[in-house]
């Protein structure tokens, strides 16, 4: 009776997280790390860039991110990669003058997503999502990753830092 009680127990439970990590879409969307100021409208990351990029892979490697999206500029890509490398989803490519259908489209998908955009375009996408008023991005702003959830219909926005900030790591 024991036995038959923790395996209903462990089935109902394995029910619940299975339905909620699916059954809605997750977005963790985030404009591309720190970029060199080289001239060119598609420069690379700097090595602070890179750094936070690493951490990013890091924090949300135990996410279960099942979709990986960029834009195809070296900075978003450079900014994804070591997430892609490390959880095994393949980067694919979105059009970012093609906000709105790409929102609509990304309604209708469900798992755990990972967006790159760039400042004029992830708030952009967020407020979007989330059907809300969300605040413009500065150009210097790198550390901010929206959460978007998409639940019943329903959107809930949450805030939080990629790091390194600038003091924690030297920078030459």
């Amino acid at each position: 009776m024991k036995i038959l009680k923790h395996i209903v127990t462990l089935m109902i439970v394995g029910f619940l997280g299975a339905g909620q990590a699916f059954a809605d879409g997750t977005f963790y969307l985030l404009r591309h790390a720190e970029k060199q100021k080289d001239g060119t409208n598609n420069p690379h990351l700097t090595q602070q860039g890179r750094q936070r990029a690493n951490n990013l892979a890091q924090q949300l490697s135990r996410a279960n991110i099942t979709k990986i999206y960029s834009t195809d500029y070296h900075r978003t890509i450079e900014t994804v990669e070591p997430l892609s490398q490390l959880v095994g989803v393949a980067v694919e490519f979105y059009n970012p003058s093609n906000l709105k259908e790409f929102a609509e489209r990304l309604k209708g998908e469900t798992g755990q997503i990972v967006i790159v955009g760039h400042s004029n375009t992830t708030p952009a996408l967020v407020a979007m999502l989330g059907e809300l008023s969300v605040e413009a991005m500065d150009e210097d702003e790198y550390e901010n990753m929206y959460q978007v959830v998409l639940l019943d219909d329903k959107a809930v926005i949450n805030q939080f830092r990629i790091f390194p900030i600038k003091d924690q790591i030297n920078v030459q």
